[in-house]
């Protein structure tokens, strides 16, 4: 998703919206010090990643910044993942069903009119 992140994040800079993108490289054991870090220069989190939202690793995430870093947050935690159904095997279907750097951006517009 870095990649896709990355290029929501090229697509909103042009409408004014500042984004800093963290590129966790594992989430075992999870960099709790640099989303925290990145939560309190923000005040916002967006985690896009392509598990399901529920139940995948942005509700972690989200666990994490409403326990540890809830007074850095000026908005409600936004997750951007793959729709709540088995993956597809297609390779298309599945391009279809992960999210991409439009959702992304989508998610960040909403997040920044917050």
């Amino acid at each position: 998703m870095v990649h896709e992140a990355l290029a929501a994040a090229e697509a909103v800079a042009a409408e004014g919206i500042s984004v800093e993108v963290v590129d966790l490289r594992t989430v075992a054991p999870l960099d709790t010090a640099t989303i925290l870090a990145s939560l309190e220069r923000t005040s916002r989190l967006l985690v896009a990643h392509e598990a399901v939202v529920p139940f995948g690793i942005g509700a972690e995430i989200a666990a994490l910044a409403a326990d540890a870093g809830f007074w850095h947050l000026d908005a409600p935690v936004v997750r951007v993942g793959a729709a709540p159904t088995p993956p597809p095997y297609a390779p298309t279907l599945e391009r279809a069903w992960l999210p991409d750097r439009d959702d992304i951006a989508a998610a960040l517009r909403r997040l920044a009119r917050i």
